[in-house]
Parts: structure tokens; C-alpha cells; sequence
């Protein structure tokens, strides 16, 4: 490598980690919010199947077990499909900041409540916390 080529990669790493994460919701650096997205990628491309009991049960809870078998099944299976093409997005676009994809980030947090996909409410979404969390 001579030395323009390794001058040019020097300036170019030292502004990719200057920069600001717009990922994340604090102030965290680029570094931090890289990996954290990364592991939040491989976590939901992992666990994106958990959706399937999660909506079973919250529906079941809020309405009736044949509402929640049916309903919770099939919206279930939408939502793992959701959250394991997020987590593979998130996989793929990991070095890039960014806003979240999904919440809650990961499918065990806040059990409860409804997954957003960018930050909206799907219409016939419950969008509050449910009785399995505190909604913490």
C-alpha cells in the first residue's frame, strides 16, 4: 500500500468515527452505536419466531383464546416475519448509523407491547403496555 492510498484510509476512518451515532438514543459514540445495532441485528434475526407466542398470548389475554390461536397466530407469524427481515437489515446496514428499525428492540423487551416497525403504529395494533411487563 503506498503512502497516498494509506493517507486516504486514515482520513476516511477518522471521519467515520468522529461522527455522531444517529442510531442510538443518547449520546453515544459511533463505535457503541455500531455495535449495538449489530448485535440488535443478529438478536432479532435469531429470536424473530418468539413473535409467534408473543402475539398468542397478548391477544389471547386481551380478547379469547380462539381470537388469540387464530388472530395471534397468524399476526404472529407477520410479525416474525417482520422482526427476522428487520434483524437481517440490521445486520447487513450495521457500519451505516441510523434511526431504529424496530421497537422494542428486542422481542423479550417489553413482552407486552405491540412491535413498531420505524417508529409507527400499525392500525388494529394495540399500542399500549400489556399485563406481562411493567412497561419498563
Amino acid at each position: 500500500m503506498n503512502t497516498k492510498n494509506l493517507f486516504i484510509a486514515c482520513v476516511l476512518c477518522s471521519a467515520l468515527l468522529s461522527t455522531g451515532s444517529a442510531y442510538a438514543e443518547h449520546e453515544h459514540s459511533y463505535i457503541s452505536g455500531v455495535g449495538c445495532k449489530f448485535s440488535q441485528g443478529l438478536a432479532n434475526t435469531a429470536t424473530g419466531f418468539i413473535e409467534i407466542p408473543k402475539n398468542i398470548i397478548n391477544i389471547s389475554h386481551e380478547q379469547n383464546i380462539f381470537v388469540g390461536l387464530t388472530w395471534g397466530l397468524l399476526r404472529g407469524v407477520m410479525e416474525a416475519v417482520g422482526r427476522t427481515t428487520v434483524g437481517a437489515a440490521e445486520l447487513i446496514t450495521f457500519p451505516i448509523p441510523t434511526s431504529k428499525f424496530i421497537t422494542p428492540p428486542y422481542v423479550w423487551s417489553r413482552f407486552s407491547e405491540d412491535s413498531r416497525y420505524f417508529g409507527l403504529h400499525m392500525p388494529g395494533f394495540w399500542t399500549t403496555y400489556g399485563p406481562l411487563d411493567d412497561g419498563e
